[in-house]
């Protein structure tokens, strides 16, 4: 008789990266709040874990909110704290920067988004550190990535105008590259229905980017739009990097690819409509851990561990302990 297991294996290969005993448990969940959406930063000097909510209504107001919380983390268990901070309007993807964290703040009708960094310790002072593109307010970023030169890359849809969070779009849907050195902001990328997720490969030869232009911001899907994860390879010239080379890398055979992350192997990770999906670094799907409604974003921890973000569940799957994000490398 065989027994249920959420870890679907297409390739043989994905058996090495699950490792002799891979785990799936649910560490929290509130069914009234949405609070494991976005983000998801793990902190391995403390142990913790920043992720953001989903869009609900502000129980004082109705008005549209999203929570930041800090998840400390303990051996199977988990405690759950919202962080209440300042400059990081409608806050969505995240990454480690420089001690603390960068969110992508989308913004709101009257205050434009950017990019925000907050301190990980109280009273956790926020300030954002880039609003615009050279007076043009970005649409509503959505995900960042650090480069090992210390650029900054992030994605910036108009899922905020089409939520009703934001003004009309004044920018195409494309991604962005920003210098903190010389406050230099260049668009690198377009031709995207609704680029969103972003991870460099390993060796920062290769930037994958997510396409969900499979669901608009008003909730209307459509299967014949792109639902896709698009890889360009990273030229220089002149000194700068540009992206190269564009190409499909995978289509996700559920809903769409949201948050992605490569492992030091060069796998590649992202939340999709049944879970989180893993191709190779050529392109081949080799499995799924599978969760319940899907994942919109995870990260690493260490060690093989991986934090799912579930909407009202935050799950830990532990895949094989020689598996490292190559985010922080542990």
């Amino acid at each position: 008789m065989s027994v249920a297991t959420p870890f679907k294996i297409y390739i043989e290969e994905f058996k090495e990266i699950l490792g002799p005993n891979p785990k799936l448990e649910c560490l929290l969940e509130d069914q009234t709040c949405p609070f494991a959406h976005e983000a998801g930063i793990f902190i391995p000097e403390d142990n913790t874990l920043f992720i953001t909510s989903n869009q609900f209504p502000h129980p004082d107001t109705g008005e549209k909110t999203i929570q930041i919380s800090k998840v400390s983390l303990g051996n199977g268990s988990a405690t759950c704290k919202k962080i209440e901070t300042e400059n990081v309007p409608m806050a969505n993807g995240g990454v480690n920067y420089q001690g603390g964290v960068l969110f992508c703040a989308q913004g709101t009708m009257s205050s434009p988004g950017g990019l925000a960094f907050m301190s990980t310790t109280p009273p956790y002072k926020s300030s954002i550190l880039l609003s615009s593109f050279y007076g043009r307010n970005f649409n509503s970023v959505n995900d960042v990535v650090i480069h090992s030169d210390g650029s900054v890359w992030f994605t910036d849809p108009n899922y905020g105008h089409e939520q009703g969070i934001r003004p009309r779009p004044v920018l195409p849907n494309q991604v962005y590259r920003y210098d903190p050195s010389t406050k230099a902001v260049r668009a690198v990328a377009d031709g995207f229905g609704r680029p969103n997720g972003l991870c460099f490969s390993p060796d920062e030869k290769i930037l994958y980017v997510t396409d969900t232009d499979w669901i608009h911001g008003d909730g209307t899907t459509d299967d014949s739009r792109a639902s896709t994860i698009y890889a360009f390879d990273i030229a220089t010239y002149s000194g700068q990097p540009f992206l190269v080379n564009r190409r499909l890398f995978a289509c996700a055979a559920s809903r769409c690819p949201d948050g992605i992350k490569c492992d030091m192997d060069g796998n590649v990770y992202s939340g999709c409509g049944d879970g989180v999906n893993v191709w190779s670094p050529g392109g081949v799907h080799l499995g799924t851990v599978e969760v319940d409604g899907g994942a919109a974003n995870f990260c690493f921890g260490r060690e093989g561990e991986m934090f799912i973000l579930n909407e009202n569940r935050l799950w830990r799957a532990q895949l094989g302990t020689h598996v490292r994000g190559a985010l922080l490398k542990i």
